[in-house]
This record gives structure tokens, C-alpha cells and sequence, in this order.
């Protein structure tokens, strides 16, 4: 579905309408607020909500996940209302997608493909289209069935059917060509990027991770004294952002914003997003990114860690940064209740600028305490090398002596042994020379 955002197109968005379900496992506030969330996806999308349906279950149903009752209730509804769109906050399996579909009469579609459909908007760099494109694919195929004609127009006579195939199964062959091909190209964009990172090895880099909407993009415009586009929008931001930052004394570091996170994101966008989210894989240090205005900020932290889990990363080292303080009462004690939990987090306002200070000596502070003191001596043949060692730690001193030149500094483990890595093959190059 093609969106405009011109005025005149924007007063005819589709109607939307929420369904939500509450079982046993589940508490109806939290539903409420998914449902909340997924309003807001909704807006994202293009479309408005007109209303929300919850329906209280046991189980969910196979059919239909709700009852057959209540999907004939809201087909009424629907048509009464002269509504659009029917959105489950829940996932759906192929077979109640189709079945809703056959009783309402109207699209249905699940929470999952919402934020497909999103991500496809949102995407703007060929990684990130092809990212989308992956993840629409990998949704797609399971959900197949005759009806999906418009694979065959895009055959081209290259693809055909073979001895008792039918329409199907070369609609499948072609869904799961295409996923090949486009992990294929992603693989390719991956090592690009690997090379591209190759040359930042020796530069301290920090991550900024988070639920989406959080105010990581306004964080990082304030870090980094730039000018990264803010939207009041769930996933804003698809494509990493590098900028740098420049402590006195101490070498640059680079910032890097992401993807947000959101609950029940889904497990086929993580698998498809995870070249973008290697730039978190190999920072040194995350800043873990809340809205401590939200209510419920801390079912918010436990999705993140939940993703981060998923990427293996939740052992990274973080630092805490509770955003958006500027939203809080004026004599609110939440800002030092956090303080008091998480001993070692920082309460900022991205927007306000409070707290920056504060956040950046916490970073300086993380990388300084990984550094030792060092000295090397370089043959004056090796001079060029002496700018690598300002870019990873702080020179105290350098002495021109006849043997060489002897260097004093502070630098961390990793960058240490990079450099001696660096010195080893100048002086192998040199012999071989």
C-alpha cells in the first residue's frame, strides 16, 4: 500500500481497527499498553485507529486465534464503521490470517507484518532495502497459497514449471531463490563493511542500543555536536549513523545510533537486521538508551536486554543513560530513584542538554581506566607509526634518542597490541625490502 504524506491524501488515511487478547499468561494493562504501542505503529504505517477490540481467552484459537464469534462480531463492526484494516497485536499464523480474512472481509494483518511494512518505508540505503526485502520474503513464504498469482509476471521465462509442479510450489522455488540471492548480497555489503572497519580499528567506539523512540538520535546529535534527523516516530532510524567524538586529551571516539528495539520484535527482522546490528557487536562500550518519562520504562529495558540476548551481547559492557528528564514533574523523585538502583547510570535530557556533562565523563572515564602505562621505541624508519599511537591512547612523552625514538604513553591491551601488530610488519616489509 503506497503512502503520500501530502495534506490532501493524509485526510483520507486508511481506518484502522486494534485487536488485542488477554489469557491467563498475560495481564489486561499489559495489553492495554501493547495495544497503545501498536496505535502508534499504526500512525507509523499511515493509517488511523478508529477503536480497539480485546478479547479475554483461555487459549487462543487455531482457527482463528480469537473466537469465531468475536471475528463475526468485528466483521460487523467493520462494515458498519466503514473500517479498513483489521490489526492483531498478536502474531498470526498463515491459516488464521486467511480465515479472519475470509470472515471480516477486509485486510488483516498481524503486528509482525505492520512493522514490515514499516521498515519498508523507512528503509533508504540499499542495505537497508535489502534487509526489508529479506525479512518480507522470509515472512512470505509460509503464507503463500494459489492465490498469489503475481509471482508468475515476474518469471520472465526463466523460471518454469516443471513436470507435476504446480503454480505453488514454483511460487515457493522463486520466494526461496530470492531469499538466497538476497542473503548472497548481504554477505557482500557485510564484508564492505568489515573492510570499512578495518581502517577505524584503533578508535574506541561506543554503541547507542535502546526502545525504539527513545531519544537516541537527539542523544547523539548532543554527544556529537551533529545534526542526525529526528522524527517523533517508532523507528525513525533503520541505517547506522556514525559520528565521532572528541575529548580533551584522550583520542576520538566514535558513536554509533541504531536500529530501535521494540517488544515482540520480530525474530525474522533480528536475523535480517544483523549486519546492521554488528556496529553494536563490536563497540566497546553500549549506551542502553531510556525514556524515563514512559510509565512502564522498565518493561521497556527488559525488551532491549531480551534483543540483546538474542544477539548474544548481554554481556557487553553499558552504561545506563535515562533520557528525557525534561518530561518528568518538576519535583519528581524518580531521577534519583534510578540513581539509587542502578548505581551506575546517568539521568539526561537529550533535548534540554542536562546531564550531557555528566554522561560524557562517564564514557572518558570507562575508556581511561582500560588504559596502562607503555613505551616503545620506533625506528625513525617507523616515524609514521608515532600518529597511530596519538589515535589510540595519550602520549606523555617522545625522545628523539640515536637508537630511536622512545615513546611514553597510556593506551588499553587491545591497542597496545595492535600497534606492536603494526611495528612487526613494518619491520617485515622493511627486510623484505
Amino acid at each position: 500500500m503506497k503512502r503520500s504524506s501530502t495534506t490532501e491524501e493524509r485526510r483520507h488515511r486508511e481506518r484502522a481497527l486494534l485487536v488485542g487478547v488477554v489469557t491467563p499468561k498475560t495481564e489486561r494493562l499489559e495489553i492495554e499498553d501493547s495495544l497503545h504501542e501498536l496505535e502508534r505503529l499504526v500512525d507509523t504505517f499511515g493509517s488511523d485507529t478508529t477503536g480497539r477490540v480485546i478479547q479475554v481467552l483461555e487459549k487462543y484459537s487455531s482457527a482463528f486465534l480469537i473466537g469465531r464469534g468475536k471475528a463475526q462480531e468485528i466483521a460487523r463492526r467493520v462494515k458498519g464503521e466503514g473500517i479498513d484494516l483489521v490489526v492483531f497485536d498478536d502474531d498470526l499464523s498463515p491459516i488464521q490470517q486467511r480465515n479472519l480474512e475470509q470472515v471480516i472481509g477486509r485486510p488483516v494483518i498481524d503486528r509482525h507484518g505492520l512493522i514490515l511494512e514499516i521498515f519498508g518505508q523507512h528503509a533508504r540505503t540499499y542495505e537497508a532495502k535489502l534487509q526489508v526485502d529479506l525479512a518480507k520474503n522470509r515472512y512470505l513464504l509460509p503464507r503463500l497459497t494459489h492465490a498469489w498469482t503475481h509471482f508468475s509476471r515476474q518469471r520472465g521465462g526463466v523460471v518454469v514449471r516443471g513436470a507435476g509442479e504446480t503454480q505453488l510450489e514454483v511460487d515457493r522455488r522463486m520466494v526461496r531463490h530470492r531469499i538466497r540471492a538476497l542473503n548472497r548480497k548481504l554477505a557482500q555489503v557485510s564484508q564492505q563493511r568489515d573492510t570499512r572497519r578495518k581502517g577505524r580499528e584503533s578508535v574506541h567506539r561506543v554503541a547507542l542500543v535502546g526502545y525504539t523512540n527513545s531519544g537516541k538520535s537527539t542523544l547523539m546529535n548532543v554527544l556529537t555536536s551533529s545534526n542526525v534527523l529526528v522524527y517523533d516516530r517508532l523507528f525513525a532510524t533503520l541505517d547506522s549513523t556514525v559520528r565521532s567524538i572528541r575529548p580533551p586529551d584522550m583520542p576520538r571516539i566514535l558513536v554509533t545510533d541504531t536500529v530501535g528495539f521494540i517488544r515482540k520484535l520480530p525474530h525474522g527482522l533480528v536475523a535480517s537486521f544483523k549486519s546492521t546490528l554488528e556496529e553494536v557487536s563490536v563497540a566497546d562500550l553500549l549506551l542502553q538508551v531510556v525514556d524515563l518519562s514512559d510509565p512502564r520504562f522498565e518493561k521497556k529495558m527488559e525488551a532491549t536486554e531480551t534483543v540483546l540476548a538474542e544477539l548474544s551481547l548481554e554481556r557487553k559492557p553499558k552504561i545506563l543513560v535515562f533520557n528525557k528528564a525534561d518530561l518528568l514533574p518538576v519535583r519528581s523523585k524518580l531521577p534519583a530513584m534510578v540513581r539509587s538502583v542502578f548505581s551506575e547510570s546517568v539521568v539526561v535530557s537529550g533535548v534540554a542538554g542536562t546531564g550531557i556533562d555528566d554522561l560524557k565523563a562517564k564514557i572518558q572515564e570507562y575508556f581511561s581506566k582500560r588504559w596502562r602505562d607503555r613505551e616503545m621505541t620506533l625506528d625513525y624508519g617507523a616515524a609514521d607509526l608515532l600518529s597511530g599511537i596519538y589515535e589510540i591512547g595519550r602520549v606523555n612523552s617522545v625522545e628523539y634518542q640515536p637508537h630511536g625514538i622512545v615513546v611514553r604513553f597510556l593506551a588499553s591491551d587491545p591497542d597496545f597490541a595492535r600497534i606492536e601488530r603494526q611495528i612487526a610488519n613494518h619491520r617485515i616489509r622493511h627486510r623484505a625490502t
